[in-house]
């Protein structure tokens, strides 16, 4: 019983960690009209807090015109 708390906890971790260090920058990169990938990498090689406040400092992305 005590392991499928056990595998329950590491499962929950692991979910956190991969939305904090991936999908977190990723959707608010793409709500900003940035690189979603650039940032996922930024958060990656870094750290997902410098990530965050990158994004949240930077605003959003000028939108290019179709020319």
């Amino acid at each position: 019983m005590e392991q499928i708390f056990t595998i329950i906890a590491v499962l929950a971790g692991l979910t956190l960690v991969v939305w904090v260090y991936i999908l977190l920058p990723a959707e608010m990169a793409g709500n900003r009209n940035r690189n979603r990938l650039g940032w996922v990498l930024i958060s990656l090689f870094f750290s997902p807090v410098i990530a965050i406040i990158g994004l949240l400092v930077l605003g959003g992305a000028p939108k290019q015109s179709a020319v």
